[in-house]
């Protein structure tokens, strides 16, 4: 299967379920064996994940991609006994980070519920001009796309984590902000506009968010 094929919802999907790490094998860049270059969609959607990831607490470090022939037998198990590892070092997902198993199922489930919106935001605004693994790197380490992934996505993978938190019990704001890591004024701004939305209501009795 082409790396191309490999989907945001793949990787996120695979923590979710209890993986530690995620290891994404493609042919060597400006070799593709079925000329349609999938394995720099791939590269793409690793910077994408890696940028994610960041986002939510998790260590980048837990995605790897690598890029070599299939003649390369010998590289390839370096490869994954390297990365095995690594992830061994770093220990189960979450526990080195810091981040109880609730909100990491509530942080993970927010992060698959944004792909369909990533597809279309990479598909109009983060395609890399040139194919190169440097070009890459720059245009994803770019302050403007650090930008654009903080307007596109910031604050909607926030709303998502408080609701996918919410979705598991009724929390105030200092609860929500201590939750994920927010300022409390932070938590109250989503709060705001989630509310507009129809996202989450406000109980009056137990003086907590809800899902509405």
């Amino acid at each position: 299967m082409c790396s191309g094929r490999v989907d945001l919802e793949f990787v996120f999907r695979s923590f979710a379920n209890g993986q530690d790490g995620v290891l994404i094998g493609g042919c060597k860049l400006n070799e593709c064996n079925y000329a349609t270059h999938g394995n720099f969609d791939a590269l793409a959607n690793a910077h994408i994940c890696w940028n994610i990831m960041q986002r939510i607490g998790l260590d980048p470090a837990r995605l790897s991609i690598e890029f070599m022939s299939g003649g390369e037998g010998n590289r390839l198990a370096e490869v994954v006994d390297h990365f095995t590892a690594a992830i061994r070092e770093l220990g189960p997902l979450g526990k080195p980070e810091g981040i109880g198993r609730d909100e990491l199922h509530a942080s993970l489930q927010a992060a698959r519920r944004l792909i369909p919106y990533l597809r279309l935001v990479e598909r109009e605004k983060l395609r890399v001009p040139e194919r190169s693994e440097k070009a890459y790197r720059e245009f994803f380490g770019s302050e403007e796309v650090q930008r654009l992934m903080d307007e596109l996505v910031g604050d909607t993978l926030a709303v998502s984590r408080i609701v996918s938190l919410l979705g598991e019990q009724p929390l105030a704001t200092g609860e929500i902000a201590e939750r994920l890591g927010f300022k409390p004024s932070e938590v109250a701004r989503h709060m705001t506009s989630s509310s507009r939305q129809g996202l989450v209501r406000y109980d009056t009795a137990s003086k907590r968010y809800c899902v509405a």
